[in-house]
């Protein structure tokens, strides 16, 4: 049975250039050297600080709006928390669809191959990382935030049928936003400090993940004619809109004890928030563009996403 996730051309072409198999060698060598525990590295048992944010606050989607300056400091602490939360749960949810690509991926391919082995690697990471990332939001005192109807199904169909760069170029966007939000946090002071270890775990062992997925994604599009990138680029457009747009969920703000529809008007007309998403996105947008995958279609999900 041949992987889903791989082109017939791509199954019949030559092995991989010896240097992509080092770089896996590489990646499993830091993986063995340094990677964490989650169930030992973070304390779980200390009660909730209340006097901490749960993400830098500068990241919240209301920073900078008169109704953040109208909030006492417990209300926006309260926000933060729920906000960091569901940003957790829809790492989650793309952390489940990112194993299924991957391991559709590798399906029937040479388990001695150091890429088949980073790649199963990588799973168990992610495996780990959901498991902190859902103990952490229960520990932030949020609900389970789950995206919308709509994008569930539509992260069905992309788990299912995503292919090749589109799929490791997907992959690669969802780590780089978090990447670039988790850095800050966990070098905060302001923030938990449960949230900022969950961070500085995720920034270490994601940093190997990102350089698979970019190593992944050129590769894959050595061979890809012009119809097949202009597809992919759009595919993977789509699919950043969806992940960016799906981070805070808007029941965040009545569990802060916010009024919904002010909160989500002006979190829509926030500025500063689409300014730090754009500038934090700007090495992503320059790697995508060095794989010409920044199509005209594609650049505008981007900036209806505020990626660029």
């Amino acid at each position: 049975m041949a992987s889903s996730t791989v082109r017939p051309a791509d199954q019949a072409a030559p092995p991989e250039p010896p240097a992509e198999r080092e770089a896996a060698r590489r990646l499993l060598d830091s993986s063995a050297k340094l990677s964490y525990d989650p169930a030992v590295e973070v304390d779980w048992d200390t009660p909730l600080d209340e006097g901490h944010h749960g993400m830098s606050p500068e990241w919240s989607t209301l920073y900078g709006t008169r109704y953040w300056q109208e909030l006492t400091e417990a209300q926006r602490r309260e926000l933060t928390r729920q906000e960091s939360a569901s940003v957790a749960s829809t790492g989650i949810w793309f952390e489940m669809i990112l194993q299924q690509l991957i391991l559709r991926d590798m399906y029937a391919k040479d388990p001695t191959d150091p890429r088949f082995q980073w790649a199963l690697t990588e799973i168990a990471d992610e495996c780990r990382h959901s498991i902190m990332f859902g103990r952490g939001a229960a520990k932030l005192g949020a609900p389970a935030y789950r995206p919308g109807r709509l994008v569930l199904e539509l992260g069905r169909v992309f788990k299912t049928l995503a292919v090749g760069e589109a799929a490791y170029a997907s992959i690669l966007v969802a780590e780089e936003v978090l990447d670039v939000m988790q850095r800050d946090w966990m070098r905060d002071e302001r923030v938990t400090p449960f949230v900022r270890t969950i961070n500085n775990i995720h920034v270490v062992e994601e940093s190997r993940h990102m350089k698979f997925a970019r190593e992944e994604t050129r590769a894959r599009l050595r061979r890809a004619g012009p119809l097949r990138r202009h597809t992919q680029a759009l595919v993977v457009a789509l699919a950043s809109y969806f992940i960016v747009t799906s981070m805070v969920n808007r029941s965040v703000y009545a569990n802060a004890g916010l009024d919904t529809d002010r909160a989500l008007a002006e979190a829509r007309a926030n500025e500063h928030h689409k300014s730090l998403m754009r500038s934090s996105c700007a090495g992503l947008m320059e790697f995508l563009a060095s794989c010409r995958l920044l199509t005209r279609p594609a650049v505008a999900f981007y900036r209806r996403a505020h990626l660029i």
